[in-house]
């Protein structure tokens, strides 16, 4: 029995090395969520100008996504995942140094570049470092990463900011990423590439209507969400105090890991359908709230909505393109680190020119749109 037990230990020690690879690599993309605040403070810029760090990690991973596979032909995905963890680490400890805003988007222009490789090879290699059988959990497994990052690295991040300063945060994904690299070289076995990807390769892919349908509402839902959700913090401040913000956010990754699982489980068109209406409900209603109760109750109903929304856009993008996994996931997750940026940078403009309670229209208008296109795709299949 030990030795059973051993066995599946060591079978499913890559799929959570994995997994914590992209609970780090999101936790270091979000932490200006939770940090917007004391960061904008500290570097003397405003709240909007402050959440251009979340736009250029978003701008950089959407252009690395579909670059590094060009780039790095056949090299051993392993030492890849190790080499993206080695530039986030340093990233990290230049931000948390820092003197200025602008050399911490410098530094967050080389965080984009590990984010965007990570994302790429983790949503491509999840189904190949466990057995055929437990593909579809360990899947679910490796994208609960984004989850646990909204529940434990974000609210941390923000603790450790009222504890000892928002330069700490940075300095723990610093540490977290440099041991990170051994677990990477010690439990993930030797991850060649299965083929090359290609220019026309990545051209080949857009020609198909169900992948390019995916990354319409990729950017509609993704858009929208993070143009509110990267000022959650300014949005909830009048109603929660900054106490508790903490707590909230802690409260919505829950949600958002519970999201996740349950929305894995589903056909992905009828999971979108799902999402798309939840954060449009939630987030329409979010202005209404006038209480913490209020606040709460829809917070959790977007995180439960929102937290479904990668390993549903991937499984629709392994539909429509089966035979060219590493293709496809390139052009996914390039559309999707395009629209944090794009959601954060529209959400910046309208928070400092329209005021912080009008940003959660964008999510509700984008995620209705979404819908439309999904019921518009369905009738077009029926």
């Amino acid at each position: 029995m030990t030795t059973t037990y051993a066995v599946r230990t060591r079978s499913w020690a890559p799929a959570l090395t994995m997994a914590a690879t992209v609970f780090t690599v999101v936790t270091a993309e979000m932490l200006p969520v939770g940090l917007l605040t004391p960061m904008s403070e500290s570097l003397r810029v405003t709240e909007g100008t402050a959440g251009l760090a979340l736009t250029t990690t978003g701008v950089v991973s959407a252009l690395a996504a579909p670059v590094l596979p060009l780039v790095l032909g056949r090299t051993d995905r392993r030492t890849v995942l190790g080499g993206l963890l080695v530039l986030l680490a340093v990233a990290s400890f230049v931000a948390a140094v820092t003197p200025s805003f602008t050399i911490l988007l410098l530094a967050r222009i080389l965080m984009g570049i590990s984010i965007g490789g990570v994302w790429l090879f983790t949503v491509s290699l999840a189904r190949r470092v466990v057995p055929e059988h437990a593909a579809g959990p360990a899947t679910s497994l490796i994208f609960s990463g984004i989850g646990i990052a909204s529940v434990l690295g974000i609210p941390a991040g923000v603790y450790i900011s009222e504890a000892i300063g928002w330069r700490w945060a940075f300095v723990t994904i610093g540490l977290v990423s440099t041991g990170l690299v051994a677990a990477v070289a010690f439990h993930l076995p030797p991850l060649a590439a299965e083929q090359p990807v290609r220019l026309e390769d990545v051209a080949q892919v857009l020609k198909l209507k169900q992948l390019r349908v995916g990354l319409a509402l990729i950017a509609l839902i993704v858009t929208g969400h993070f143009a509110a959700y990267t000022y959650i913090r300014p949005l909830l401040e009048p109603t929660t105090g900054p106490l508790l913000i903490g707590a909230m956010l802690l409260a919505y990754g829950v949600a958002g890991i519970l999201g996740n699982f349950l929305t894995g489980a589903l056909r992905p068109s009828k999971a979108l359908m799902l999402i798309a209406g939840g954060i449009a409900v939630a987030t329409a209603a979010m202005p209404l709230a006038t209480n913490l109760a209020s606040a709460l109750v829809l917070l959790l109903l977007w995180g439960l909505a929102y937290g479904g929304t990668s390993v549903s856009t991937q499984a629709w993008g392994r539909a429509a393109a089966p035979s060219a996994p590493e293709a496809s996931s390139a052009v996914l997750v390039g559309v999707y680190n395009g629209s944090i940026a794009l959601g954060a940078f529209t959400g910046g403009q309208v928070a400092d020119h329209l005021g912080t309670t009008t940003v959660t229209w964008l999510p509700a208008v984008l995620a209705t749109a979404a819908l439309v296109v999904l019921l518009a795709n369905r009738r077009q299949r029926s």
